[in-house]
């Protein structure tokens, strides 16, 4: 009986490892037709009674403004063009505050972020946390950076029911996602932390200060020449 069980749960192992191989190689070049967020938020309005009306629109690469992408990555990973999946600094200076007490600091990366939000549920447990590293070594191996933030780009959460840069772009601003400005993208950007509390087309005096403090730090990235660093090889993850 315990041999069954065990080769059972060995046979399970094996095809979640290979199934999540597969699905994780395939979204390299197609696009996810929807993420598990969505699912949850979706599960949620039917539980609250509440109708949601779920509203995304993939934009490629070349339709995402440069903007947009530096006002992401200057608010959330700064470090993304060089880690491969995990910002270490950051996971242990939010440890170490986290000790303190308090309020309760993150350290996830983008890539991170892509992982949770595609495969996985909202919450705190180390089951969660333990399938989010499994899914980001695969996305961090199998897909480039460019491929990483075109898909946060079209599955962040940017208001409820809001999903992707264009539906976000035509909720809060009334334009297309490549026609935001970047004073647009870094409000964006500032709300992500909670994007269901804060509101982007009618930001708060804590909203407006962080879109500043955002802008400064894309002009300190270099703007979109960070871009470029994408493409460039990254050190071994052992090297690190």
């Amino acid at each position: 009986m315990l041999r069954s069980l065990r080769r059972l749960l060995l046979k399970s192992l094996l095809w979640f490892i290979a199934g999540s191989f597969l699905l994780v190689l395939a979204l390299r070049w197609v696009p996810p037709p929807g993420t598990a967020l969505m699912v949850e938020r979706k599960i949620e309005s039917w539980v609250d009674g509440k109708p949601i009306d779920l509203q995304r629109t993939w934009r490629s690469w070349d339709q995402l403004p440069d903007d947009l992408k530096i006002a992401v990555i200057a608010s959330e990973d700064q470090k993304f063009a060089y880690h491969w999946g995990f910002d270490v600094e950051a996971i242990k200076a939010a440890l170490s505050h986290n000790q303190q007490g308090g309020s309760v600091r993150g350290a996830s990366t983008l890539s991170q972020q892509v992982a949770k939000n595609l495969f996985l549920w909202s919450g705190r447990s180390w089951l969660r946390k333990g399938i989010e590293v499994w899914f980001t070594g695969l996305i961090e191996l199998l897909w480039p950076k460019e491929r990483i933030l075109e898909v946060y780009l079209n599955s962040a959460e940017w208001a409820d029911g809001v999903f992707g840069a264009e539906a976000a772009a035509r909720h809060h601003f009334n334009i297309g996602a490549s026609y935001l400005s970047a004073r647009q993208a870094s409000l964006l950007a500032a709300v992500l932390p909670n994007p269901r509390q804060f509101d982007a087309g009618r930001p708060s005096g804590y909203v407006n200060q962080r879109a500043n403090w955002i802008r400064r730090q894309m002009r300190q990235l270099g703007g979109s020449h960070y871009l470029d660093q994408l493409q460039a090889p990254r050190p071994a993850w052992w090297a690190k």
